[in-house]
């Protein structure tokens, strides 16, 4: 069965801005299954268009910034 985005539910959802990129951090229900955590990054091009990048690696200054937004969260789920 394909992914069928109409299934996917948003339960929280925030979005912290750093220099040239941001860091998504939700809470997504699919197909009313269990609540999962799901972080994202996108990265700002020259034209100021916003592009998906995997999250890999954060800064301190990154990390100080999510992880209490993911335990804010976490109570939602």
């Amino acid at each position: 069965m394909p992914y069928d985005k109409s299934l996917d539910v948003e339960i929280f959802k925030e979005v912290k801005d750093f220099d040239g990129t941001r860091i998504t951090i939700g809470v997504f229900s699919y197909n009313s299954g269990t609540k999962k955590l799901q972080l994202g990054r996108e990265n700002q091009n020259a034209a100021g268009e916003w592009a998906f990048s995997k999250l890999g690696r954060m800064t301190k200054e990154e990390a100080q910034a999510v992880i209490p937004v993911m335990l804010k969260a976490v109570e939602s789920m």
